[in-house]
């Protein structure tokens, strides 16, 4: 283990849940999980500075490798020395495959044996990602964790279809980790693989197997909140994880709203992201201990209180909702920062106080707690609160 680039100890499962507690060691430093791992597509998080988000409690961060494979490109940001200093980030970085990109972009891709061919979404010029090339790509950004090219499923979507796309994303995880393997990159990077499977349970079993023979560092759960329900996410987070290794991490990818994070730190999950937070500030609502505030509403016109009473984030202890609500609807781009700071300080507190909950053996009566807050709520979760 000691020679390996990324590597994961799990430290304590819950008594009263089973809910893990454990740390992902890289060469930029080590991760406690669960943990939430904002998103920078563009090597950036919308409308905040790096040494904002280390304030705010990030310990990791996600950049998209489609998007910065267009621009600047990853030869630009390798002449740089790698995303680290690109975008003056010390800390552990993760770039996630495209694969979801192939999934929005539907409308223009065509996907093969090889891999996705599709037009630029800057230009209109003819692209393709096979999984060498996302390899490739993933190795010149530099990221401590990297993502096995992957299909991800539009919903609905029929089981034929989805069966040939958990097996064809099996063989791009082989080719994916040869390609790894063979580079010399393999001492310095991580590369995870990537289960998929829509919501057939079975599937999810097929494509858990087929990702863990080929065996990698870590495990990510991809294809979900894509328009499924509740119901579905949370039965397949639960028929998947009991497939995966205890002792390798596991990441449900594009979940970001506080109870999703809970559900899914409840059946096993150690690592998420999602661009909900940063994307709710910029509509000017906020995310807070009583749930979901819209604070461009013309309620908090003269409401002197901070965003949240119970935060000590840098925006809940210098200004009001007033103040904040007035730069939005002025259009300052200060108001927006604000919201921002607020969101993601919510959700990285929300996970240090879920893995301390862990430790004491209490995470059912924490995440009771959190339920509790919100009106009419029994300290169960309700059908959807954000």
């Amino acid at each position: 283990m000691g020679n390996e680039a990324v590597h994961f100890t799990l430290i304590k499962t819950c008594a009263q849940s089973g809910a893990r507690l454990g740390r992902v060691h890289t060469p930029h430093g080590d991760v406690d999980t669960p943990v939430f791992m904002p998103v920078g597509t563009q090597a950036a998080v919308k409308c905040v500075s790096p040494e904002e988000l280390d304030e705010a409690g990030a310990s990791i961060l996600l950049a998209n490798t489609y998007h910065l494979s267009l621009r600047p490109g990853g030869d630009v940001v390798r002449g740089a020395g790698g995303l680290h200093k690109f975008m003056n980030w010390p800390k552990p970085i993760l770039t996630d495959s495209g694969g979801f990109q192939v999934y929005s972009l539907k409308s223009i891709r065509g996907v093969s044996e090889d891999g996705v061919m599709f037009r630029s979404h800057i230009d209109g010029s003819p692209q393709s990602i096979t999984p060498e090339r996302a390899v490739d790509i993933q190795h010149a950004l530099g990221a401590d964790v990297i993502m096995a090219f992957d299909e991800c499923v539009q919903l609905p979507a029929e089981y034929d279809y989805v069966s040939e796309s958990v097996d064809r994303t099996a063989r791009w995880a082989r080719r994916c980790k040869e390609r790894h393997e063979s580079s010399g990159r393999a001492g310095s990077s991580a590369l995870y693989g990537i289960v998929q499977g829509g919501v057939y349970d079975e599937l999810r079993k097929r494509s858990a197997g087929q990702i863990t023979e080929i065996g990698f560092p870590g495990y990510a759960i991809g294809g979900l909140s894509v328009g499924e329900g509740f119901e579905d996410m949370y039965r397949v987070l639960e028929c998947t994880c009991s497939e995966l290794p205890v002792d390798k991490p596991r990441y449900l990818m594009g979940v970001g709203s506080p109870d999703y994070l809970l559900e899914g730190v409840l059946r096993g999950i150690d690592m998420f992201d999602c661009v909900l937070p940063t994307r709710m500030a910029r509509n000017g609502t906020v995310m807070t201990s009583s749930g979901r505030l819209i604070v461009r509403d013309q309620a908090f016109a003269r409401d002197y209180e901070p965003l949240d009473k119970n935060c000590g984030c840098y925006a809940c202890r210098n200004y009001s909702r007033a103040y904040i609500r007035h730069l939005l609807k002025a259009g300052e781009v200060l108001g927006i920062r604000l919201t921002t700071i607020h969101n993601l300080s919510y959700l990285l507190d929300l996970m240090k106080r879920a893995r301390q909950a862990i430790m004491d053996d209490g995470f059912l009566t924490f995440r009771e707690s959190f339920y509790k807050g919100f009106a009419g709520a029994d300290g169960q979760p309700p059908a959807r609160i954000w």
